[in-house]
């Protein structure tokens, strides 16, 4: 069977005035399974593999509930799937029917690739510079604020004045900060879904404005507290106990929209020391959009208490026993990850990576003294003292800078 085809394009011939190609589109798994289940022979394979995939999910094992004869048109039918428009799927992030559509592609990984750890994103790749993001941002410039310029508030101010971003930023505020009962500070279920409509709705000029915002040395403190705010953390990241990272890890895997959000991190952020940016992908736009597509998450990463970029699910290894290398590669993944440190403080410089010289091979950023943290600290403040722009106690370190120690070269932008 051949691939797909879902577009027609219009080239000009040297004799003809008019050459229709058809290009190879890739589908979203349901167009694909429902092309698929309009053709016989493909709609009844699908159906066997399904069941076989529901009788073997339990173990990761096919052949762990079926007897030899059936076996054998699992595995038939699972050969027949490469050659199917259900074979090459993708998914678009906040897509209408994204859960729909989430289920399908795994089915089908579940059943043709595996499932380990780094697991393939179920996204189509967003072909998007940050420069292109960079340059029609309104709070954003291509150089470092001033010493008194507190971002973050600025990004928060800039929200307000578009509707979109308005809209969406007030319909998390409140289900993240109406409480339940005495023993209950909010609806985290509601709080979670509404944050991922808003990274999802929103413009990324605007939503990582406020997420990724750098802050300069003179107002240090208290900038980096409003946007670690930014998730109101009291009710989406914190909570009374801290898990284990395999526990949290595990629950994500349970669910389609967690567990797809977790594979497109741990693909578009994966770190490689021999690339100048730090990003295997040398994509920091695709790692920003995967990191925020965590948030809302039962992962939900924040920035940890602190004045400088560190970020980090709520959880911790301190009780993972015999898995507990496991749980600190999860865990550093986050807290050590050479590749999203660099594109959050790319974003506050105003720098991408596309325009980047060579340069000579530069040393990993080095992190802040201490391990990670039990998802941080637990304190929090009321809504008004969370978003507002005073002092807060916490010491400025005197070294932080845009750059880190990035060797990357400013952008050229013009605003208007």
């Amino acid at each position: 069977m051949n691939p797909p085809l879902d577009s027609v394009s219009t080239l000009k011939g040297a004799g003809d005035d008019r050459t229709t190609a058809r290009l190879p589109v890739r589908l979203d798994c349901v167009k694909a399974s429902e092309q698929c289940l309009r053709e016989s022979s493909c709609s009844t394979k699908y159906r066997t593999m399904r069941q076989c995939v529901a009788g073997g999910e339990s173990s990761n094992n096919l052949t762990a509930v079926t007897t030899p004869e059936a076996q054998g048109e699992c595995r038939s039918a699972i050969d027949s799937m490469k050659q199917s428009p259900l074979y090459h799927c993708r998914c678009r992030r906040g897509m209408k029917k994204e859960k729909n559509c989430l289920r399908i592609f795994w089915s089908i990984f579940h059943s043709l690739q595996g499932n380990d750890l780094l697991e393939e994103s179920p996204y189509e790749a967003v072909n998007s510079r940050l420069s292109d993001i960079l340059h029609l941002a309104p709070i954003i410039s291509g150089e470092p604020p001033s010493n008194k310029e507190n971002s973050c508030l600025n990004a928060a101010k800039a929200c307000n004045l578009n509707d979109t971003c308005k809209k969406y930023r007030s319909a998390y505020i409140n289900p993240c900060t109406t409480r339940v009962s005495a023993s209950e500070v909010c609806n985290k279920r509601k709080c979670h879904k509404a944050l991922r409509q808003f990274f999802d709705k929103v413009p990324p000029k605007h939503s990582y404005g406020m997420l990724f915002c750098s802050c300069p040395p003179g107002d240090l403190s208290a900038c980096a507290e409003r946007r670690r705010q930014t998730i109101v953390p009291i009710c989406s990241y914190e909570d009374k106990d801290t898990p284990n990272c395999m526990t949290v890890q595990n629950s994500c895997k349970t669910n389609y929209i967690c567990r797809s959000r977790l594979a497109d991190f741990l693909s578009n952020c994966q770190p490689e020391v021999r690339s100048i940016s730090g990003c295997l992908k040398d994509s920091y736009a695709d790692c920003l959009l995967a990191y925020s597509g965590l948030i809302g998450t039962v992962i939900t990463p924040n920035y940890v208490r602190s004045p400088s970029i560190y970020v980090s699910p709520w959880c911790d290894c301190s009780s993972a026993g015999n898995s507990k290398a496991e749980c600190d590669k999860f865990a550093e993944f986050f807290t050590s990850n050479r590749c999203l440190r660099n594109a959050i403080q790319a974003f506050g410089n105003g720098t991408d990576v596309g325009v980047w010289q060579p340069q000579p091979p530069i040393q990993p950023t080095v992190l802040e003294p201490g391990t990670a943290q039990k998802g941080g600290d637990r304190s929090s403040k009321t809504l008004q003292d969370s978003f507002s722009s005073n002092s807060l106690d916490a010491q400025a370190d005197p070294l932080y800078h845009f750059c880190g120690n990035l060797q990357c070269s400013r952008v050229g932008l013009s605003f208007p």
